[in-house]
């Protein structure tokens, strides 16, 4: 058994809110200067130029890509040859949630409750967690700062089997073009199919933190992504809804197994500054 201690998670954690508000992957960054390279519009190329802009001040300039610096959103696999000593999980990443921002200058944006008082909490706490049970003795952080202005764009809808793949692309797609510019295209869209009403949409989360442009392994759900992903941009919304083939850099399925008499399908959007890390621990 592998002793872990709660301050190093804490540790990671806070060097991870300051490093994925400043530097934006390369896997998002490398699609956008492609999409430079292709997209049709003289207006959507110029806006596309200024995203590439602004995500190369952050960089040089050790700022943050966007004044959202979001929802502290993270994905943990904890190997069950772990244990963690020192605190609970939940109090290490809160804790290293609230440094990260501190010491990042990073605006916080949580308030305490969200219909009465909402009342900033002051440190970006508490974040979202999910964990999962693994295999061995490491554990694996993937942190994502989820802005409010696409999170905003979600859905989720209880699909009829008999809908089929038509009625799903129908049901993502049309989202998305309700959505239009307000997640801040060029996006990438995170989808859910399967599971329950909750597991949808957490599927849908997932998507979002998958290395940007990776296909799904299963070779029709990567057919049909990428199928949707046309669609999409076949709308002509372009960058920041200025019109141009760039509306979604990406679109990312994940699925789950399904019961017989359902078919939940989920839609989570994030804006150009797709922004996600991991650690491996």
């Amino acid at each position: 058994m592998r002793e872990l201690a709660a301050s190093t998670i804490s540790d990671h954690v806070a060097e991870m809110c300051e490093e994925a508000n400043i530097y934006l992957g390369e896997d998002v960054f490398g699609l956008l200067k492609e999409a430079l390279e292709t997209e049709e519009s003289p207006t959507g190329k110029e806006v596309l130029k200024q995203l590439i802009e602004n995500v190369e001040i952050a960089r040089d300039e050790q700022i943050p890509i966007c004044q959202d610096t979001g929802f502290a959103v993270f994905f943990v696999e904890w190997g069950q040859e772990v244990h963690l000593t020192g605190g609970s999980l939940e109090e290490a990443i809160n804790a290293g949630v609230k440094r990260g921002y501190d010491e990042g200058y990073l605006r916080k944006s949580i308030v305490t409750d969200p219909l009465y008082d909402r009342k900033n909490t002051g440190d970006n706490t508490p974040a979202v967690i999910y964990t999962d049970l693994v295999p061995g003795d490491k554990v694996k952080i993937s942190f994502a700062p989820k802005g409010g202005g696409s999170e905003n764009m979600s859905a989720v809808k209880m699909l009829k089997p008999s809908d089929g793949e038509a009625g799903f692309i129908d049901f993502v797609v049309n989202h998305v073009k309700a959505a239009g510019p307000n997640p801040c295209p060029p996006i990438v869209v995170g989808v859910g199919i399967g599971g329950t009403f909750d597991k949808v949409a957490v599927q849908a989360k997932k998507a979002l933190f998958r290395h940007v442009g990776k296909s799904h392994p299963d070779s029709r759900f990567a057919k049909l992504e990428k199928t949707i992903k046309d669609k999409i941009n076949d709308l002509g919304v372009g960058p920041q809804g200025f019109g141009g083939r760039t509306f979604a850099l990406a679109v990312h399925i994940e699925d789950y197994p399904s019961h017989i008499a359902s078919m939940a399908a989920a839609v989570n959007i994030n804006c150009h500054a797709c922004r996600h890390l991991e650690r491996i621990i």
